[in-house]
């Protein structure tokens, strides 16, 4: 089994910072992707941050100059440090693992977190 585990959301100003940690735990051989999506009330799930195994990112247009994101495949954990937050920014931040294979499997699979609330307000 695998859990992704978060931790770091909160309340937080406008044109604060905060920083979102996740961990894979689990019999875990690789992960490909790893990042953060996130979904406000009454709106679809996005894309915040991802980041390959080799290190490569993807940043949702909404996030790109504000958010920097970062991994360290060993510990299997990724790192979203948010900055210039907006009440826009308001939403459930879920940790993401994507192509995950584990010890002795092939197949590929992705998994969530259960997420972590993040609120931006003065």
């Amino acid at each position: 089994q695998v859990r992704l585990v978060e931790s770091g959301g909160g309340l937080v100003q406008p044109g604060g910072s905060l920083t979102l940690n996740c961990g894979a735990f689990g019999e875990i051989f690789s992960i490909y992707y790893m990042g953060w999506y996130r979904q406000a009330p009454g709106k679809q799930r996005e894309l915040v941050a991802t980041m390959t195994s080799g290190g490569t990112p993807t940043y949702g247009d909404s996030v790109k100059g504000r958010f920097i994101i970062s991994r360290v495949n060993a510990k299997k954990t990724v790192t979203l440090q948010m900055n210039s937050l907006t009440p826009e920014d308001t939403a459930v931040y879920y940790c993401y693992a994507g192509r995950l294979v584990l010890f002795g499997a092939r197949e590929e699979n992705d998994y969530w977190g259960q997420g972590t609330q993040v609120t931006v307000s003065s």
